[in-house]
């Protein structure tokens, strides 16, 4: 697609776009389509060049465009070949998280986003859920309940905080909408660097293991809720559960640091 700027007169300038963006463009629509699967590997250079008519430092840097999108691994050698990838949520969250950092979103914008998005999975989830749901929700609050059960002498913390956050992650993933789930998971990392953070800074661990264990109290009322397919009263209780854990999460000057404090 030609990009369009606007001179100063106001007049349009349309950038054609190159011969490697066309033709990864292409490869592009093949992959998203699944005519071409992961796994699959491109013909050769040679092959592509050909097909294409261009030359080979053109086709390669196609592959370039598509290897920073990880829609391609390039393996190169005597033995090395172009294969189809499918695109990671971690690179999309770490561009999203870059934007964040540049957009000077603070660590309050981010949970407020997920205070609208977590509600609303919650009351999807107790609309359709199913047993494999509730048993992996139930998995979840019992692995979290287990590592608190331990106490907090020898507990490491961050094995609580990451099974406090497959909870959050099922509890989107389950919703039953991609689109949630996807940026669900793309503020994961986000957040996660947030409740270190946050744990990290507590040195009370009397504190800590209470809010554990109230955790753990709303995840198994909330499985109880999406059991029963009381779908308003799920999206009531994590909201309510949200505000509380954010209260305590944001607590001091964190909340209004920007996400770039984050990653600095």
């Amino acid at each position: 697609m030609a990009d369009v700027k606007r001179t100063g007169d106001g007049s349009k300038l349309v950038r054609a776009p190159k011969t490697a963006e066309l033709i990864a463009d292409q490869l592009r629509s093949q992959i998203v389509r699944g005519v071409l699967k992961e796994g699959d590997a491109l013909p050769t250079e040679i092959e592509l060049v050909k097909q294409f008519g261009v030359s080979r430092p053109t086709l390669r840097e196609a592959f370039r465009i598509l290897e920073s999108e990880s829609l391609i691994i390039v393996r190169r050698g005597s033995r090395g070949g172009v294969l189809v990838s499918s695109p990671r949520t971690s690179v999309a969250a770490r561009d999203f998280g870059l934007l964040l950092q540049m957009s000077g979103a603070t660590l309050a914008d981010v949970y407020e986003a997920r205070k609208v998005f977590e509600p609303a999975a919650a009351e999807m989830l107790a609309r359709r859920a199913a047993a494999e749901d509730i048993a992996e929700l139930t998995g979840a609050a019992d692995a979290l309940a287990a590592l608190v059960a331990e106490g907090t002498d020898s507990a490491d913390l961050g094995e609580w905080s990451a099974a406090t956050f497959r909870f959050h992650d099922l509890l989107l993933e389950r919703a039953g909408n991609t689109t949630v789930a996807l940026i669900g998971a793309v503020l994961r990392e986000v957040v996660t660097r947030h409740m270190e953070r946050a744990v990290a800074s507590t040195t009370d661990t009397a504190v800590i293991e209470k809010q554990f264990k109230n955790t753990i109290r709303s995840f198994r009322q909330l499985i109880d809720l999406i059991e029963a397919r009381d779908a308003d009263g799920a999206r009531k209780l994590w909201l309510e559960h949200m505000d509380r854990a954010g209260r305590k999460m944001l607590w001091g000057t964190l909340g209004s640091e920007s996400v770039i404090d984050l990653f600095a």
